[in-house]
């Protein structure tokens, strides 16, 4: 039986997740959505949020024209660097979500790199 678009994106991040926490490391998820994006900084038992920021915040809706797009992606990642770097967080572990490295994931892990975040 063929696997559905969905569930075959829950399972590859389900292995990516299994190996995270196999490592103990801090991870960058990110979720993205037709409208938005969201990246969250998660500590490395998995059991708490340590930072979050997305296109829904009110500081990125006013600088950012759409939410769904790649520019918008960038913005998130920055802001996303700039806070885990706020709380002394150097590298994380990137947990795409099943999603392809590609586009507004893409865009959202090359601005976090390139605002000092390693992984």
């Amino acid at each position: 039986m063929k696997e559905h678009k969905y569930q075959a994106r829950l399972r590859r991040a389900q292995q990516t997740r299994r190996k995270i926490a196999e490592l103990r490391v801090v991870r960058l998820a990110v979720h993205r959505s037709n409208a938005h994006m969201y990246a969250q900084v998660i500590d490395a038992s998995g059991a708490k949020v340590l930072a979050s920021a997305s296109t829904v915040e009110p500081a990125l809706r006013k600088s950012v024209k759409s939410g769904g797009n790649v520019e918008a992606a960038a913005a998130v990642g920055k802001l996303i660097a700039e806070k885990a770097k706020a709380l002394g967080i150097e590298a994380v572990a990137f947990d795409r979500g099943g999603y392809k490295y590609h586009g507004r994931v893409k865009a959202l892990a090359e601005a976090a790199r390139e605002h000092g975040l390693k992984f």
